[in-house]
């Protein structure tokens, strides 16, 4: 595949009554055909992190390769703005993607989502929104090593791996969450991991370490969707820490799993198609 130069576009539009910024990405190498567009929403526990990130993650290749329009936005972090502050910049983003797909050069029966960690977790957020209120469709979702549950599972419970632990999980979650941390309020669109119903959502590929406090999460919910019927596939790599791909890039596993990360791209890209369409939306769900 040949390399592809980019442009950096930085585009302000409005969330209720705040504004924020997303980060467009263009291949410069344009092509005859509209490119596929990519949301991706960066990492950090909703508390730390921004939309330039994105030129330390996998979503660069998908410009550089690939010649994907990628869109990352500054949503607000849970510092100052807990759930659902990030969810609506989020999804006000990807409804802007839709909106103006013609000026983005992306075409509009191709929008993918996708992120890192509390990106993963939105991402998953977005696809079970878009559904919901069915303003917008969704043709293939990447929640790479995704941040779904709030709760304790198997593998975020006493784990004391490196960078991404218990403690900073639960620090995380409950300054997201505010006064819903561990009670049985938070919705599924704040914890997608609460769930019932997966039918309905995007194909979805993702890889994690199986010594990460997300492991558990991460595979659940790839078998939630396939018994929703939904093709979906998760790669997990042994005695891996949170973001270790990110953090050692240049490890022959890690290569590996980029190289992985990909060739699913490059499949979705070919196979994957959801036709947007005019149906009015529906009153807000969260």
């Amino acid at each position: 595949m040949s390399r592809h130069l980019f442009t950096i576009e930085k585009i302000v539009i409005p969330v209720r009554k705040h504004k924020i910024k997303l980060l467009v990405l263009k291949p410069l190498d344009k092509r005859d055909e509209p490119a596929t567009g990519v949301l991706w929403i960066h990492g950090g526990g909703y508390q730390s992190g921004s939309a330039k990130d994105v030129f330390a993650t996998r979503a660069l290749s998908l410009v550089v390769k690939f010649g994907a329009v990628l869109i990352a936005p500054d949503y607000r972090l849970s510092k100052k703005h807990p759930y659902p502050g990030a969810l609506h910049d989020c999804y006000a983003a990807l409804l802007y993607v839709k909106e103006h797909a013609e000026a983005l050069g992306i075409r509009p029966d191709q929008i993918m989502v996708g992120g890192e960690s509390a990106g993963g977790g939105m991402a998953v957020a977005l696809c079970m929104l878009a559904r919901d209120r069915k303003e917008v469709n969704i043709a293939f979702q990447m929640p790479i090593y995704p941040m779904l549950d709030d709760r304790d599972t198997d593998s975020s419970r006493d784990n004391h791996a490196p960078n991404w632990n218990t403690k900073r999980n639960h620090k995380a979650w409950k300054r997201y969450l505010r006064e819903a941390y561990g009670t049985d309020l938070v919705p599924i669109y704040a914890a997608p991991a609460r769930c019932t119903d997966y039918s309905g959502l995007p194909p979805c590929y993702t890889y994690v370490g199986d010594i990460e406090p997300f492991y558990q999460e991460t595979v659940d919910y790839v078998e939630n969707l396939r018994k929703a019927g939904i093709e979906a596939e998760a790669d997990v790599y042994p005695n891996w820490f949170h973001a270790y791909d990110i953090l050692l890039p240049a490890k022959k596993v890690s290569r590996e799993a980029i190289h992985r990360f990909e060739e699913h791209f490059a499949y979705a890209r070919e196979f994957y198609f959801a036709p947007q369409n005019e149906a009015e939306s529906q009153e807000n769900t969260e």
